[in-house]
């Protein structure tokens, strides 16, 4: 039984983890839609929702959070900041999607665009 376990691993370190979900984080900020894998996208989520609701408050400590969190990249976070964050500026929560795709032929991986709403 899986009591007190939050998160799934991915068979992962703890390092390659976070740069996993730092890595989906800028591809989804820049492309505003991604696929990627069911239980990846599920992960993503709550990472990335906390980003934007760091840009919602526009401080100078809430912007230094989302840079942490997204390892340094600024480029990633001024655009939080400047151009999706606003967009949700009357929304509380709630500022993905994730949508399901069958399944790939070569391998059975359930397969979901994330995308921002």
């Amino acid at each position: 039984m899986r009591h007190q376990h939050k998160g799934r691993a991915f068979g992962r370190p703890t390092n390659q983890r976070r740069a996993l979900l730092r890595s989906l984080a800028r591809s989804l900020i820049i492309h505003e839609r991604i696929s990627t894998t069911e239980a990846k996208a599920k992960e993503l989520r709550p990472f990335i929702e906390r980003i934007v609701s760091y840009g919602k408050r526009n401080t100078l400590s809430s912007r230094r959070l989302a840079i942490s969190r997204l390892g340094g990249d600024e480029e990633s976070v001024k655009k939080v900041f400047d151009a999706i964050a606003p967009r949700y500026a009357d929304r509380n929560g709630g500022y993905t999607r994730i949508v399901k795709r069958a399944k790939t032929a070569a391998d059975g991986r359930k397969t979901t665009y994330i995308a921002f709403v």
